[in-house]
C-alpha cells in the first residue's frame, strides 16, 4: 500500500497524467479508499510541486502538468465515492481586482486549489468589488481571494473588506490577499484574514483558515 502512495506522489511530481490516473484506478481496484489515495499519495505530491515552484525549482509548464494530472486523479476518485465522501475541502472564489489585467499568478493558485480538492470559481481579471461579493453570495463561498499586481490597484483589496463590513457580510467570508506588491503588513493594515506569498502558500493559508491543517 505504501508503495502505491509513493508512486502516486512521484507521478504527480513528474506531471505524468497517464501514470497518475492508472495508479488511481489500480489503488481503487486493490481496495485502497479513495480518500486515502488522495490524502496519503497524490496531495503530498502536489504540495511538493507547489513548494518547489515557490522555491524556483520548478517552472510554470511543469506546475501546469502536475496540476492537470492531479485534476484527472480527483475526477477518477470522486467518481468512485459517495456524495458525502467526495473530496471537497471548501469553496473559494478568486479573481484579480478591478483595474488590474494580470492573472498568471492567480491562475496558478486556482490550479493548485483545485488539485487539493477545493471547489473554485475563477472570476478572471478586472473584477469589481460588487462582483466579488455578488458571486461569492451566489456560489456559497467560504473564502474570497483577491490578487493585485499593481500598487495602484491594491486599494481595491481594502475596499472589498470595507464593503463586506458595510453589508454585514464580513464574518461570512475568509479573505486572502496576494500579488507581487502585496505584503503581510498590507494584509494586516486592511484587516484581511491572510496573506499569500505565492501559490503554495495560498493553498496552505486557505487550509489553515478553514481548519484543515
Amino acid at each position: 500500500m505504501s508503495e502505491i502512495f509513493k508512486q502516486a506522489k512521484e507521478a504527480i511530481i513528474k506531471g505524468d497524467a497517464e501514470a497518475a490516473s492508472e495508479l488511481a484506478r489500480k489503488g481503487l481496484d486493490t481496495g485502497i479508499s479513495g480518500l486515502d489515495l488522495i490524502n496519503k499519495g497524490f496531495i503530498p505530491g502536489i504540495n511538493d510541486v507547489g513548494d518547489k515552484f515557490g522555491e524556483g525549482q520548478l517552472f510554470l509548464p511543469e506546475l501546469i502538468l502536475s496540476a492537470t494530472a492531479m485534476q484527472g486523479v480527483i475526477d477518477i476518485i470522486n467518481a468512485s465515492l459517495g456524495s458525502d465522501e467526495k473530496q471537497h475541502q471548501g469553496k473559494v472564489i478568486i479573481g484579480t481586482v478591478e483595474g488590474d489585467l494580470h492573472d498568471i499568478g492567480k491562475t496558478i493558485v486556482v490550479s493548485l486549489l483545485k488539485a487539493n480538492g477545493f471547489e473554485v470559481l475563477d472570476l478572471g481579471r478586472d473584477v469589481s468589488v460588487d462582483r466579488f461579493i455578488d458571486e461569492a453570495e451566489a456560489f456559497g463561498a467560504n473564502v474570497i481571494g483577491t490578487s493585485a499586481l499593481l500598487t495602484t490597484t491594491m486599494p481595491m483589496q481594502k475596499e472589498l473588506i470595507e464593503t463586506l463590513k458595510q453589508r454585514g457580510l464580513r464574518d461570512r467570508y475568509k479573505t486572502v490577499v496576494g500579488g507581487a506588491p502585496v505584503t503581510q503588513r498590507w494584509a494586516d493594515q486592511i484587516g484581511a484574514d491572510a496573506y499569500a506569498a505565492d501559490a503554495g502558500d495560498g493553498v496552505r493559508k486557505i487550509k489553515e483558515l478553514l481548519g484543515q491543517v
